[in-house]
């Protein structure tokens, strides 16, 4: 979420610049956390952990803006952390000026073309970009696993020397932490180790993979630099030899489109396209970016059977809002600067005197509000009656409502609820960046023409009135007056408060709260907030990814109309064995009667092993001749409690495809599954490792073979699997 917003507020401040208070603040803050580290022992040189820091982020599109003053500033931050002797190195990532001995690394999706900007430092990889982070209303990305282990494998054949993801664990945005803004409450990131603390299979095993095909290599790579050699237009043979034992190669193929077969050693090679094979003896292959042969699972969201039981609703009174106003001005005032952050809401009221004579009181038309805001969401109420509703984005903050309002003779009062949907954390100077109704805020449509209302009396309300009485806790929420009753018979409203309890469900597997015919607002349970909700809906291509090119961040909305986030983690270490209280507050109005709770659960499992193309783990115990490297095996893993219950596919041969939806090919071993059903089912986990043996004759001599199997994962009886409620993007 940024810095603090109490940082702003500091008399003379200016953000990451060579600014006193700036500083004075930022020195503080890392001897504090130096010192915490140091108390513990933590850094390397203690014989810690911790062998790099960093210090500042991704600060050169800054730098070159301020000019003297952003070099002068990233000198003394450079210098400032040297000072505090931890005894390992400092980097800067994306900071070209980086003063020595501070080390520049590089942040994207490929950085095998970076250089630090001296020939003495290591090349640093401080953020493999493993996804990319959503936006309410954007598009759900993926990063196939192909294309980062690609990436990574480019990266080392090229020297470098260490590299990180970004991220390699996905989180959570609790409570009001989420910034950007508009940056939803999920930071999944499309993470090898998900949201939920669950594997993303192939992605986390197939980098697991690719990081012991690395460690094979270390010797070499460490002892000599590469010798490069072309083997064809777009291939090329990086190989680290330096002698008996010490050798390792790396073949890339760089054509996004073809396939191809290389010479190298006076043996062939088959190199699929964007891809890179790792020898770490410059003989026999561990390892092919491009071919997966470790584990795919699919992960569904499935029912848990726990009912959220006594509904209990609470509007926002409207009406009494001016009697609550704590203060007043004349004109518009920015929106964080009154509420220091401490709700996302803020009440802009005034009112406006309405002639009798005017001709759309006699059946002419409505005049029209329109009202300009910085951003970043604005809900309209015309004398306590909802008129209209209008949203930023995050790119694009700012907007206008421009609607018909019902007007009266005589007095009418304005309300505009003003929303923040998180506080801004990159971009020059955004601690200047605003937030609110700023204006012009005008009516249009009058007999004497345009009413500027921007520089009347506007009274201030911070906040919302449930917040106030703290509806979110179970103390709070027992002195309200609820009204119980049927969700279906009541009609949709905005700004109201939904109460339920739930007892929590058995079992380990992580829990969501589905919010899927919810509008927007905030979720709390047993008074921890669970995060900001909006179902607002995701865009996007809707195409298949494909790992091929300088994609890095691939575009693909998985589910067509759907919401850019659904599913709302619910950490069951935050749960009670019974009534446990769940509180939401919607903005605009849903059906919380179709609010489900969900465990997150393994489904199936698929695997893929490409005939004389090895497993890792054979790869380390192989022989010096590479006879036991060219045997692949297809492992197949059910999660905690669970057992393979039934065999989906199985085909050795030539199948196509992926998990959920394979085809047997032109060539097939007919008993493929009945071999591998007697193998693997009512097992956890079961490994077949390919050999024309085991399948009788060779379905398609001289034809490159592969078996892929896919297997159903549950705790039911052999032959029934698990009832699916709506599928994950995953």
């Amino acid at each position: 979420g940024g810095f603090p917003v109490w940082l702003k507020y500091v008399p003379g401040i200016s953000f990451r610049t060579d600014n006193g208070p700036f500083k004075t603040a930022m020195q503080g803050f890392t001897q504090k956390i130096v010192q915490m580290l140091k108390s513990e022992n933590l850094f390397a040189s203690q014989g810690g952990p911790i062998i790099l820091s960093q210090i500042e982020n991704e600060y050169g599109p800054e730098s070159k803006a301020l000019g003297a003053a952003g070099r002068s500033y990233i000198n003394w931050a450079a210098k400032m952390a040297v000072g505090l002797n931890t005894g390992v190195p400092w980097v800067m990532c994306k900071e070209d000026d980086a003063p020595d001995p501070v080390i520049n690394a590089c942040n994207g999706f490929y950085c095998d073309g970076f250089s630090p900007n001296k020939p003495y430092k290591p090349i640093l990889w401080t953020e493999a970009w493993s996804g990319w982070f959503t936006e309410f209303g954007g598009t759900v990305h993926q990063r196939p696993v192909q294309d980062l282990a690609f990436a990574v494998a480019r990266f080392i054949q090229k020297g470098g020397s260490y590299f990180n993801y970004y991220m390699y664990h996905g989180g959570t945005n609790f409570g009001r932490t989420a910034g950007g803004p508009f940056v939803t409450t999920s930071y999944d990131y499309d993470a090898p180790i998900d949201e939920y603390g669950l594997t993303r299979e192939p992605k986390y095993s197939h980098l697991k993979e690719l990081h012991k095909a690395i460690k094979l290599s270390e010797d070499a790579l460490v002892s000599a630099g590469p010798t490069i050699t072309s083997l064809g237009t777009y291939e090329q043979a990086y190989i680290y030899n330096s002698g008996p034992r010490k050798c390792a190669a790396f073949l890339a193929n760089y054509n996004s489109k073809s396939a191809a077969r290389v010479l190298f050693n006076n043996r062939h090679y088959n190199l699929p396209p964007w891809s890179i094979s790792i020898l770490p003896d410059c003989r026999n292959v561990a390892y092919n970016t491009a071919l997966v042969g470790v584990q795919t699972s699919h992960v569904h969201m499935l029912p848990t059977g726990t009912s959220l039981l006594s509904w209990e609703t609470y509007d926002e009174v409207i009406s009494s809002l001016d009697e609550r106003a704590r203060m007043t001005a004349v004109g518009l005032l920015e929106q964080i600067n009154v509420t220091r952050d401490t709700s996302d809401y803020l009440w802009y009221m005034t009112s406006v005197d309405i002639s009798s004579s005017e001709s759309f009181l006699r059946g002419g038309q409505k005049p029209t509000l329109n009202v300009q805001s910085a951003g970043h969401a604005v809900r309209v109420f015309i004398n306590g009656q909802f008129s209209g509703s209008a949203f930023g984005t995050r790119e694009h903050r700012q907007f206008t409502f421009t609607g018909p309002v019902n007007l009266r003779a005589g007095s009418n009062k304005i309300s505009l609820l003003s929303i923040a949907v998180g506080l801004p954390n990159v971009g020059f100077h955004y601690e200047l960046w605003e937030t609110g109704v700023l204006g012009p805020v005008f009516l249009n449509g009058l007999d004497n023409g345009k009413r500027d209302l921007t520089w009347q009396k506007w009274s201030y309300q911070v906040g919302l009135k449930g917040e106030a009485m703290n509806l979110v806790t179970p103390e709070g929420a027992s002195s309200a007056d609820w009204v119980r009753g049927s969700l279906a018979a009541r009609s949709v409203q905005p700004l109201t408060w939904y109460k339920a309890y739930f007892n929590a469900p058995n079992g380990n597997e992580p829990l969501a709260l589905d919010l899927r015919s919810m509008g927007k607002g905030q979720v709390r349970i047993n008074g921890q907030s669970i995060g900001r909700y909006w179902t607002a809906y995701a865009k996007g291509d809707c195409e298949a990814c494909s790992y091929t090119g300088h994609s890095g961040r691939q575009n693909v909305n998985l589910v067509v109309a759907s919401p850019t986030q659904r599913w709302y983690h619910v950490p069951r270490s935050w749960l009670k064995p019974k009534q446990n209280l769940l509180v939401i507050f919607e903005e605009l109005g849903g059906d919380a009667s179709k609010i489900a709770l969900l465990r997150r659960s393994l489904t199936n499992v698929c695997a893929n092993a490409f005939e004389n193309h090895p497993s890792m783990a054979k790869y380390s115990t192989s022989s010096q001749d590479g006879s036991k490297v060219k045997e692949a095996t297809v492992n197949l893993q059910c999660g905690p409690g669970q057992s393979i219950s039934a065999i989906e596919f199985a085909s050795f041969g030539t199948p196509s495809g992926t998990c959920g939806s394979f085809h047997i090919g032109t060539c097939h071993a007919p008993n493929s599954r009945s071999i591998i059903e007697k193998k693997c089912v009512g097992q956890k986990s079961c490994s077949v490792t390919i050999s024309n043996s085991i399948f009788g004759a060779d379905p398609c001599p001289n034809v490159l073979k592969r078996l892929t199997v896919e297997a159903v994962c549950s705790k039911a009886v052999k032959g029934t699997g698990p009832t699916i409620l709506d599928e994950d993007p995953e």
